[in-house]
């Protein structure tokens, strides 16, 4: 039977404040860390996630690591990290460290934290050479953008664990959820800074070709508007629609 998925919006990070797209791979501002901890406590499902995923990007990184150690302090559940989740831009804030550094900077981004678990079960494996280069495969193109979150979907299908648990960005879930909530993208769902919603795999879904939807109790429960619009994301999904990328 195919997984549930639990997609998750990162926490706030510094490129969200006062538009600073400029800073490199941002990470998260002390609210945003705030929110982890927020969250942490709201999470009910910590005892049920079988894998846990994020994005390379270091203000997913932080958040699954902030909001989610209870489920990193069970030692049999695996913490991949996957550039496929990555975020659609080439903006500066979007671009992300080569693997070397990434692994050199994992102490440097939680210098105050207490931790349940030892960092070394981040699983970079998948960090291949050229995944931040925003060219070819992971180009910031619709296309591109459309091919890898496809991609995703069908790996995740496969996977053998029941509830799964994705750290990700706000453009990136559009693609990955299809869902643009009309015929506009950049009108579409904004999630919120950590915001957690689950999703189901549809009938017809097979490994060549799967697709998602939200499940009820998720639509019934989450408190974001269905209108809501965070400009950064407005401004990731824009510069796909304008062609600038």
């Amino acid at each position: 039977m195919p997984p549930v998925l639990y997609l998750v919006r990162h926490a706030e990070g510094e490129h969200n404040v006062n538009h600073a797209v400029h800073i490199r791979d941002a990470t998260l501002t002390e609210e945003g860390k705030r929110q982890c901890r927020e969250l942490q406590t709201s999470f009910a499902h910590h005892e049920t996630i079988e894998l846990l995923l994020s994005s390379p990007l270091r203000r997913a990184i932080q958040t699954t690591v902030l909001s989610f150690s209870p489920i990193l302090s069970r030692k049999e559940v695996p913490y991949l990290v996957l550039p496929k989740s990555q975020e659609v831009s080439d903006l500066v804030c979007d671009i992300g460290l080569p693997k070397p550094d990434l692994l050199q900077s994992l102490d440097e981004l939680f210098p105050n934290e207490s931790r349940q678990f030892d960092l070394s079960r981040v699983n970079l494996d998948a960090v291949e050479e050229g995944w931040n280069s925003k060219s070819g495969y992971w180009a910031a193109s619709k296309s591109r953008v459309a091919e890898r979150a496809a991609d995703l979907r069908s790996w995740l299908f496969q996977r053998p664990e029941a509830h799964i648990l994705l750290v990700t960005h706000g453009a990136f879930l559009h693609y990955l959820t299809e869902d643009w909530t009309g015929d506009d993208p950049i009108r579409g769902t904004a999630y919120l800074n950590c915001e957690v919603r689950s999703f189901g795999f549809t009938p017809d879904s097979t490994d060549k070709e799967a697709h998602i939807v939200e499940l009820d109790s998720s639509q019934k429960t989450r408190g974001a508007s269905q209108s809501e619009e965070d400009p950064h994301v407005l401004s990731e999904i824009g510069s796909l629609e304008s062609g600038r990328v």
